[in-house]
C-alpha cells in the first residue's frame, strides 16, 4: 500500500514538472476571442493559464514601440478615428512609422468584426505602447496573486522595408530593450522574428536575451540555424512543417522548438505527443493540463 503511495506521488510530481515545463504561449495575447495586441486581449490570456505573452511589436515616427501585427493599420481589423473602415487597397497608406503616437492611438482595432475570428468579443480598441502594456500585465499579475508571465515580442519588419515602414534593425532593437532593460525584465522575454537581421543584432550586443527563430517556409532546419549564425534558443516554426524527425534535431541541437499557430485540441495533442517544448495558440482556452499526461 505505501510502495503504491509512493508510485502515485512520483507520477503526480512528474505530471506537475511536465505542465511547469511545457510553454503555452497566447498568440497576439488570445487573438481568437479577444482583438490582438490589446492590453484587455493580454488580460484575458493570463486569465487563461497562459505562461507567455505573444505579441508583436512596430515603430511609430515619434519612436515608440507600438503592439502591432502590421507596420501600418490592417485593413481586416481597423477603424479610422471617424469610425470608418479601411479599404484593403489603402491599407499601407496608414503606416505607424509615419505616425506619431498620439495620432495611432486614436484608431479603433477592436470594434470591427473579424471574418475568420466571430468569435472574438468586440469593443473599442487601441494598439497600445509596449511599454504601457509591460505595466498592465504586471500590475494585474501582482495584484491578483499570479504568476509572473514571460514575453515573446516579435519585431514586425517588412522585406526591404527599412526607413519606409521601420527603422534599421539596430535601432529597432534598440528601442525594445531599453524599455525591457528599464522594467528589469530581461530574464523573461524572447525576441523573436522572421528577420534574422534583428536577431543577428540582439544576439551580438545583447547576448544574454533569449532569440526565437521563427520559420513559415520547408526548409532544412540545419541550413536556417547556419543562416541565422548561432543557434537560437527557439526554433518556432509554422505548425504544419512539424514532425518527430525536426522535433529530434532541435532537441539534439540543444534548442526548445515551439510551433505556432495551434487551433485545436487534436492538433495541439498531436504536437505534445511529438515532444515539442510548447504551442502558440490564438485559443489558449481550449488547452488543458490533461493533454500533457503520457496515456
Amino acid at each position: 500500500m505505501k510502495k503504491n503511495i509512493l508510485i502515485l506521488a512520483a507520477m503526480l510530481i512528474a505530471g506537475q514538472s511536465q505542465a511547469q515545463k511545457f510553454d503555452l504561449q497566447g498568440q497576439r495575447g488570445a487573438r481568437g476571442i479577444m482583438p490582438e495586441n490589446t492590453i484587455p486581449g493580454m488580460i484575458k490570456a493570463l486569465d487563461l493559464g497562459v505562461n507567455t505573452l505573444v505579441m508583436n511589436a512596430v515603430i511609430s515616427k515619434d519612436k515608440q514601440v507600438v503592439l502591432s501585427q502590421e507596420p501600418y493599420f490592417n485593413a481586416e481589423i481597423s477603424l479610422k478615428p471617424d469610425g470608418k473602415g479601411i479599404s484593403l487597397k489603402d491599407q499601407k497608406k496608414y503606416n505607424i512609422y509615419k505616425m506619431n503616437y498620439e495620432e495611432v492611438k486614436k484608431f479603433d482595432v477592436g470594434s470591427k468584426i473579424h471574418n475568420r475570428y466571430p468569435g472574438q468579443q468586440k469593443f473599442k480598441a487601441y494598439k497600445p505602447l509596449l511599454e504601457e502594456t509591460i505595466d498592465s500585465v504586471e500590475s494585474y499579475v501582482k495584484l491578483n496573486k499570479l504568476a509572473k508571465p514571460n514575453y515573446s515580442i516579435e519585431t514586425k519588419l517588412i522585406p526591404k522595408g527599412d526607413g519606409e515602414f521601420q527603422p534599421e534593425p539596430s535601432e529597432f532593437i534598440d528601442l525594445i530593450m531599453e524599455i525591457l532593460k528599464r522594467k528589469k525584465l530581461e530574464k523573461r522575454v524572447t525576441i523573436q522574428s522572421f528577420d534574422i537581421r534583428t536577431l543577428q543584432y540582439l544576439h551580438e550586443h545583447y547576448p544574454k536575451i533569449k532569440t526565437g527563430l521563427l520559420i513559415d517556409e520547408k526548409e532544412n532546419f540545419e541550413n536556417n540555424i547556419e543562416e541565422l549564425g548561432f543557434k537560437p534558443t527557439v526554433y518556432s516554426p509554422y505548425s504544419v512543417l512539424v514532425g518527430k524527425s525536426l522535433v529530434d534535431r532541435c532537441h539534439e541541437a540543444g534548442i526548445k522548438i515551439i510551433p505556432w499557430t495551434i487551433n485545436s485540441t487534436k492538433e495541439m495533442k498531436y504536437l505534445i505527443g511529438l515532444g515539442v517544448d510548447g504551442l502558440v495558440t490564438d485559443y489558449p482556452n481550449l488547452f488543458k493540463p490533461e493533454m500533457l499526461k503520457e496515456d
